[in-house]
């Protein structure tokens, strides 16, 4: 049976906000890694930058004062987003400093790259799985959802991994699987909620792009052999970071609800060589 789903007018011209005002977006973990290059990308396509940080203020900070360089508009941010206080304060800071908000890109979510059953992991790390990887996104959402729904027109991104949609087994990493598979099932449920606000709900998985790749454009790793992705080449950050500058244009409203890999094929669960 079909649900009736009252449509929520978007912000009409003329209004307090004007459509036609340089759209802001806050992308948290932008002090290096694939937050970064997100970061980076969507300042040059013209968004305003909420660029948020924890604890690298260094890296961050020299990657706003590039951007105000070269004339993109940043300004940089720091909070601890697993604690609901500071997550909230985020996001009101940014609507103090740039008055609205139309792009939530959250690219925090901490990772143990030891392996380890989950009977050998110590609580504290379960507790840094499941607050960095689930709790800080479902505080920055709660917080940013007022002003995203404000414009109309509002973007959600959450990152998780290749075949999260499945919830599949991922034998010794039983915490953060168990973290992100939950933002599976919130992103799909959030995206029914907020349709009729205008706001798109999506989450990219990278693959493994790992160290420095993070950091670099598809040029630079174009020609160098990757055996263990099916493509043939690593993935950059960018390789991530265009799919999310997509999601986050005006008129990808009807790309909403999705689990999108970045992957180049690679299974990172069960990942084959080639040779």
């Amino acid at each position: 049976m079909n649900r009736s789903v009252e449509r929520i007018p978007k912000q009409e011209e003329g209004s307090s906000l004007q459509l036609n005002e340089k759209p802001v977006a806050l992308v948290t973990g932008s002090s290096g890694g694939l937050g970064r290059m997100a970061a980076e990308v969507l300042a040059e396509a013209g968004w305003s930058l909420a660029a948020h940080f924890r604890n690298h203020r260094e890296p961050a900070r020299e990657m706003v004062d590039q951007l105000a360089a070269e004339g993109r508009q940043a300004h940089l941010f720091q909070a601890d987003v697993s604690r609901r206080d500071e997550a909230l304060q985020l996001v009101r800071d940014v609507e103090d400093r740039f008055g609205r908000l139309d792009a939530l890109i959250h690219a925090v979510g901490p990772f143990i790259r030891e392996r380890r059953r989950f009977a050998d992991y110590d609580l504290d790390d379960v507790d840094e799985m499941v607050d960095g990887n689930l709790k800080s996104a479902l505080y920055m959402v709660h917080a940013g959802l007022p002003l995203l729904r404000r414009v109309g027109c509002g973007r959600i991104i959450l990152f998780g991994f290749g075949r999260a949609g499945e919830a599949p087994a991922w034998p010794d990493r039983a915490a953060y699987a168990a973290a992100k598979t939950g933002l599976v099932s919130f992103v799909k449920t959030l995206s029914v909620e907020e349709a009729p606000f205008g706001v798109t709900v999506n989450m990219v998985c990278p693959g493994d792009i790992v160290g420095e790749n993070k950091l670099k454009r598809i040029v630079e790793v174009e020609g160098v052999e990757d055996e263990e992705t099916p493509l043939g080449r690593p993935g950059s950050g960018e390789d991530v970071a265009r799919v999310i500058r997509f999601l986050c244009e005006r008129k990808s409203d009807f790309v909403t609800g999705n689990i999108i890999h970045v992957t180049g094929g690679l299974d990172v669960i069960h990942p084959t060589s080639k040779a």
